[in-house]
């Protein structure tokens, strides 16, 4: 079995988040493909296997299957894109019928997907305390344009934006009672993010309910905030998204979210061969 490692969302041909990714005739039973990913020991590795139309994608984390990641459907798309050439693939993930166009530039291949459906919601007061103590923040570190809100795209996400870039650099918490807090309220990671101008966004993600302290390339997560965004009236157009400096594997992420309320996100982004 080949166990490919790409990373995603790379800049300027460095940093980005590794994946592995597993392209086969069928997927292993589950309990290998968890031990798979945890021997990767990577965010996410996805294993790919050919239908009719396209391809059965699934997801695991070292700890758990996830139902979508975006950095490992970018680099699924590159090694796509490298095995069968350029052009768009179909995807059908556990809860979602999804799709990644595969590209080649600048000597590098890259992959655009779109997104699952996306959806927000307000967070109950008490939940959004509880997460507020993790990270040792508070009311006032928050940024008062854009609500906390509970975010998807694919994937359940904890949407905190911050009022300075500051607080952001300076992000920290401690990872069992992050773990237990994700797994209790379902959010695959906790999104804190930057505003700064109106095109560009920094981000960072706690992922400690599936067993990384931090993320530093969420594509999913990316989806979900854009879908927010959108729906409550508070971006229009395409932004960039730049994650992982502080981790020193900085990323960057294009993100558009397409017309209609609820409706898909295209997010975007350079690959590299890990060695």
């Amino acid at each position: 079995m080949d166990i490919l490692k790409l990373a995603s969302f790379t800049r300027d041909g460095t940093g980005g988040n590794p994946a592995g990714v597993v392209i086969g005739d069928a997927h292993p039973e589950q309990a290998v493909m968890q031990e798979i990913a945890a021997q990767v020991g990577f965010s996410e590795t996805a294993f790919a296997a050919p239908t009719d139309n396209g391809f059965r994608v699934r997801y695991f984390a070292p700890q758990a299957e996830v139902p979508f990641c975006g950095h490992a459907t970018i680099a699924l798309g590159a090694a796509l894109g490298a095995a069968y050439g350029t052009g768009q693939y179909n995807l059908a993930l556990n809860e979602a019928e999804i799709s990644v166009e595969a590209y080649w530039q600048n000597g590098e291949w890259g992959a655009k997907l779109i997104s699952p459906g996306t959806s927000y919601a307000p967070v109950d007061a008490a939940v959004l305390n509880s997460f507020l103590s993790l990270f040792n923040l508070a009311q006032s570190d928050l940024d008062p344009d854009i609500s906390p809100a509970t975010v998807n795209g694919g994937a359940q996400h904890l949407l905190l934006a911050l009022g300075r870039h500051k607080t952001l650099q300076n992000m920290s918490y401690d990872f069992d009672a992050g773990a237990a807090l994700m797994q209790k309220h379902g959010f695959v990671t906790v999104n804190l993010v930057h505003r700064a101008p109106p095109g560009l966004i920094f981000s960072r993600n706690a992922f400690a309910g599936h067993g990384v302290y931090e993320d530093p390339a969420t594509g999913a997560a990316a989806a979900a905030l854009a879908g927010y965004l959108r729906d409550a009236g508070l971006q229009s157009g395409p932004f960039e998204v730049v994650q992982g400096v502080e981790m020193g594997s900085a990323s960057l992420l294009h993100v558009e979210a397409l017309k209609g309320r609820g409706a898909c996100v295209a997010v975007s982004g350079a690959t590299r061969v890990m060695i």
